[in-house]
């Protein structure tokens, strides 16, 4: 298992957004500590504007290298956010060089990127880390890439950029209505939505979660890339969801169990958790038992 990672995405943030960069030391920190899980250690890989101009136009880029303003109120125009971004999709993009040569591996950086549409940053999001490295394997040969999105969050810039894109399937299960309050059926002939209303009892989740995983297995992918959202954990403070970190563990056996060569990246999850969550989900990739359950 290999971490993808650069610590510089530690260097910015905003008091009071939820979006901090504690989220990431702190699972940094976890994952150096720990001793069961073997873990090796990657940068980023360099993105050249070409990569990026399969996902987004040339005025997207434009703006977000230019920090005229803030996209939104979620979305600041921090100093060097531009950079930060593209080390972020860098990241993925390694996670999936790994992936290719048969190592499992999580980018764990910062900015997440799937609410980051082809024309707009949006919800935390700059560029989309993971329509980018779904779009690089079909360049690279995979005719099948399968991306599954478990964030709490419908991952609409993702939609947006690999809409009836040839050779992508794109799977997403959040919580509707809701942020981004998109997502709310299928669209077009390659993505596939599955809602679920706020406070959805915990076991009616999970079917839907191996309901979708067996959808999605069924198309018969040759790789997949998830958007490993964790903020539809229990006591997540924006998820209002019922996860356990068991279940994060469970989909990481799941996919583990697909035999298919799989990468994560970071996306959401803002409890204090989230590096349990973390490990206990790279734990089940690897084939390794569940941790005890974090109390509140």
């Amino acid at each position: 298992m290999t971490i993808v990672t650069d610590e510089r995405c530690l260097e910015y943030g905003q008091t009071g957004h939820l979006e901090r960069a504690g989220r990431v030391a702190r699972s940094l920190a976890l994952l150096r500590e720990q001793t069961e899980l073997p873990l090796a250690w990657a940068s980023p890989l360099e993105v050249p504007d070409r990569v990026l101009l399969r996902a987004h136009s040339a005025a997207h880029l434009e703006r977000v290298q230019s920090l005229v303003g803030n996209f939104d109120s979620d979305t600041p125009a921090y100093p060097q956010i531009e950079q930060h971004a593209r080390r972020s999709v860098g990241g993925a993009l390694r996670a999936l060089e790994l992936c290719r040569q048969g190592e499992p591996a999580f980018s764990l950086l910062r900015p997440p990127g799937h609410h980051a549409l082809r024309e707009n940053a949006m919800g935390f999001c700059y560029y989309n880390s993971i329509a980018v490295a779904a779009l690089e394997a079909l360049r690279q040969g995979y005719s099948r890439v399968a991306v599954f999105d478990f964030d709490v969050h419908h991952g609409n810039g993702t939609e947006d950029i690999l809409l009836e894109h040839a050779g992508v399937q794109f799977h997403s299960v959040h919580q509707f209505p809701g942020y981004p309050d998109t997502g709310s059926a299928n669209v077009g002939s390659n993505c596939f939505n599955h809602p679920l209303p706020v406070g959805t009892p915990r076991e009616a989740y999970l079917k839907v979660l191996q309901r979708t995983l067996e959808t999605l297995l069924g198309w018969h992918p040759e790789v997949i890339a998830i958007s490993a959202g964790f903020d539809a954990f229990q006591h997540d403070p924006i998820g209002r969801q019922s996860l356990m970190a068991q279940d994060f563990h469970w989909l990481g056996q799941a996919l583990r169990a697909s035999n298919l060569p799989v990468f994560s990246i970071l996306e959401g999850g803002y409890s204090r958790h989230l590096p349990d969550l973390i490990l206990g989900y790279l734990r089940g990739l690897a084939g390794l038992a569940a941790l005890a359950e974090p109390t509140r």
